[in-house]
């Protein structure tokens, strides 16, 4: 019996043997599914997916919609006061034609 290495180096064959086990799978008759199939599929992905999801307590949910109120408020009033400054702004450049 010879010592049992545990590095080990890549040869041809073992290479071979390796690649043989990942061949993707041919598909089958019955691996293959209709449009119904892949709709229903999508479907029952989905509602998976929204089981994963963390729902928000109404409290959170509550002070999460007043952040984003509160939030476009401020923008729409500071948007709204660059708007009207440059409205004027050009007004007065470029004189008032009334």
């Amino acid at each position: 019996d010879g010592p049992v290495s545990r590095g080990g180096t890549a040869t041809r064959s073992r290479a071979k043997a390796e690649s043989a086990d990942s061949r993707p799978k041919t598909r089958t008759e019955t691996d293959r599914v209709g449009l119904f199939g892949r709709i229903a599929r999508f479907f029952r992905e989905v509602v998976a997916e929204l089981r994963k999801v963390i729902w928000p307590t109404r409290k959170e949910l509550l002070t999460y919609t007043a952040v984003v109120v509160t939030f476009v408020a401020v923008m729409l009033t500071i948007v709204g006061v660059l708007d009207y400054g440059f409205a004027k702004g050009v007004l007065w450049v470029f004189g008032n034609p009334s």
